[in-house]
Formats: structure tokens, C-alpha cells, sequence
């Protein structure tokens, strides 16, 4: 398992070398970290094609979203449903989908055990979420990225 904070720092410290410091009073870099032109060092982090702003927040949030691809919440739990379960089950005379049968047949429970399912998953180490869980990555693909990086 890995931890998140191990993760934040590290996407920290990737974000530390894809930046320049940067005066925006002067609107030039400074990678001394005092701004050759005013003396200034309450400086910027710029991010070449990207933009200026005060910390490397952004620059993780853009890095993560750039080079990764969120999972989809939906088709991993509906997935793990289909493994837990029969393909089909048998309501009256009818053959149905298991899956489609209980999404179908409560909406709100479906929703309710899909974030369950995802927090859970998050507790576990197996995904991450950078926004609260609003997007979802595989920890393993975030290591991969930042071990090749």
C-alpha cells in the first residue's frame, strides 16, 4: 500500500523541477530565487505553457491530470459486482442481468454502494483522489508515472 502523503510529496517534489521561480511584478524568471530586476523573493512557480501562480498545488493537480487516466467509478464497481455475483438472476419466469437488475431496481442504492465501494478502494491504497473524490486514479499507475519520471 502506499500512502497519499508519500504520493503528494513526491508529486511536490516533480512539480518543484518541471517549475521556475518567476517575479510577476518584473514578469521575468528568477531561478536564483531573488528577482534580478525589483530584489524581490516572494516569488511565483511558472510552469512553462501552463502559467504563474504561488505554490505547486496546481502544477500536481496538472501533472496528475495531464499524464493520467482517472478511472471510471462506475464500470470498476459494476465490474466488482459481476464478479461477487451470478451473471443472471431469476425474477418470476424472467432471466435477468444481475447487474442491470439492481441498477435498474434502485438507483439510490446503486449510488450509495458505488461511493462505499470507492471509499473503500481509496482506504485499501488501490485508487487515490487528489479532489475529494471527484476523479479517481490507480495508485499503481501514479508510482509507475512518477517512478519514470
Amino acid at each position: 500500500m502506499i500512502d497519499k502523503e508519500v504520493i503528494l510529496e513526491r508529486l511536490d517534489e516533480l512539480a518543484f523541477k518541471k517549475t521556475t521561480l518567476f517575479c510577476y511584478g518584473c514578469y521575468r524568471r528568477a531561478p536564483s530565487g531573488v528577482c534580478e530586476g525589483c530584489a524581490s523573493d516572494d516569488l511565483m512557480r511558472e510552469y512553462a505553457g501552463e502559467g504563474v501562480e504561488y505554490g505547486t498545488s496546481w502544477v500536481r493537480e496538472h501533472l496528475v491530470r495531464e499524464n493520467l487516466t482517472p478511472i471510471n467509478v462506475e464500470e470498476e464497481f459494476e465490474e466488482s459486482i459481476r464478479e461477487c455475483y451470478p451473471a443472471t438472476v431469476t425474477v418470476g419466469w424472467l432471466t435477468l442481468d444481475t447487474v442491470t437488475t439492481i441498477r435498474d431496481s434502485d438507483p439510490v442504492s446503486w449510488r450509495c454502494a458505488c461511493n462505499e465501494w470507492a471509499d473503500s478502494e481509496e482506504q485499501d491504497g488501490q485508487i487515490i483522489s487528489f479532489d475529494n473524490g471527484g476523479t479517481f486514479y490507480r495508485t499503481n499507475d501514479i508510482k509507475d508515472y512518477l517512478d519514470a519520471a
